[in-house]
């Protein structure tokens, strides 16, 4: 059963990727980013409510670290992201997202000094070729600004998304993951909001936010990547192996770049290929276990 929720996260993420790339040419990073978070809190919210789920007893060191968590994964990190998706196109963004299976190892090893073995290093490498591979003499229909802009903001997401998820590894096991989110979450949108009320006013918020939860293409990404893959990763994360979900993870990668290519007439060609390949390879050699 775990090995059906983690190939279905896979599904709900790809799909999610799909329809923020669409919708991230109509809002722009910030809103998108506000607009996806309050839907998945509120799903988080009733999940928590239908199941009775009883709030567990943070400490305030506990509350630090998810605030932390959720300001650089929620609020930073997504903003990168979604920029970089609008820039990059999906296919590409996540080529570039496998980055994230080796900047956890490297962080963990500065942060916490973890080792690094020759798989991961070997991992990294292939990765990063990968990502190489694809972009060198950009032969697809991406200016070179938008390439790199997309590329170094693609890569800084991944960055601070494994910060996020490796400075909450204290408490990850000893409450439960749904009010983890929760607070991760509200975290990030709070701070989404205050930037989005400073710059733009609050008569201009909720305008966006009216025409975005009426958005079908917001709704679906929103419900689809905030919430519905974040409660399907848990019940897989609980019940697959650690080699196992290594490789669903990477399914979303192969995915996206097929639903690109269907839905969104992103150019497939040989260079693309060869550096998904190898991308994922090296992702999943860095994330499955010694």
């Amino acid at each position: 059963m775990g090995d059906l929720y983690a190939i279905a996260t896979a599904i709900c993420w790809s799909s999610a990727v799909i329809f923020f790339d669409i919708s991230s040419k109509k809002f722009n990073a910030i809103h998108l980013n506000a607009i996806k978070n309050f839907i998945g809190i509120t799903g988080f919210l009733a999940t928590i409510f239908l199941f009775s789920i009883p709030a567990p007893n943070f400490s305030g060191n506990d509350i630090f670290i998810l605030f932390v968590s959720g300001i650089l994964g929620i609020f930073v990190a997504d903003l990168l992201f979604l920029e970089s998706l609008n820039k990059l196109g999906s296919s590409i963004s996540a080529l570039v997202s496998t980055i994230y299976a080796p900047a956890i190892f490297i962080i963990a090893f500065i942060l916490f000094n973890e080792t690094i073995s020759i798989k991961s290093y070997f991992g990294g490498t292939l990765v990063i070729i990968g990502i190489v591979i694809t972009v060198y003499k950009n032969t697809i229909d991406i200016n070179k600004k938008d390439l790199y802009v997309g590329i170094s903001f693609g890569i800084l997401a991944q960055i601070f998304t494994a910060y996020s998820v490796l400075v909450i590894r204290p408490i990850l096991y000893e409450f439960s993951i749904l009010y983890i989110a929760l607070y991760r979450f509200s975290f990030g949108l709070l701070a989404t909001i205050s930037i989005s009320f400073l710059k733009y006013g609050v008569t201009n918020l909720l305008i966006i936010y009216k025409t975005g939860l009426s958005n079908y293409y917001v709704l679906m990404g929103s419900f689809l990547g905030t919430y519905l893959s974040v409660v399907l990763w848990l019940a897989g994360f609980k019940f697959t192996l650690a080699g196992r979900a290594a490789i669903y993870n990477q399914l979303s990668t192969i995915i996206i770049v097929i639903l690109a290519r269907i839905f969104l007439k992103e150019p497939l060609n040989k260079k693309k290929i060869i550096g998904v390949i190898l991308a994922i390879i090296g992702a999943i050699a860095v994330s499955l276990p010694n």
